[in-house]
């Protein structure tokens, strides 16, 4: 239902899996806690960050809702990795082989 809706409006709909462990897993650094009874409303993870367990998994559902659509401008939320282009030359890299020899001064303190 919520799927049809969420087409109807212009939304995105994102489907996560259902047994996901949204509210074991850290929302700060991504480690999973492990199971803990539904007792436990918040948790210390051990990188230091405390979680109340429904914002954690709502966060964590709105993080997995989002890793495979497209965000407002079209274009994917996590995009693949592009290689930096090769420079052509040593100029255009900034490499500049005198640069570190350089005797001049501004306002009477030396460079070197």
């Amino acid at each position: 239902m919520v799927e049809y809706k969420a087409a109807r409006w212009g939304r995105t709909f994102g489907k996560i899996d259902r047994f996901a462990p949204t509210s074991q897993t850290c929302s700060t650094c991504g480690r999973i806690d492990g199971p803990k009874p539904l007792s436990v409303r918040s948790w210390t993870c051990p990188c230091g960050a405390v979680h109340d367990r429904d914002i954690n998994a709502a966060i964590n559902v709105l993080a997995q809702g989002r890793w495979d659509n497209p965000n407002a401008c079209g274009t994917r939320v996590r995009p693949t990795l592009v290689p930096a282009p090769r420079p052509t030359s040593r100029r255009e890299t900034g490499i500049h082989p005198h640069a570190a020899c350089s005797t001049r001064s501004v306002e009477g303190i030396s460079v070197l």
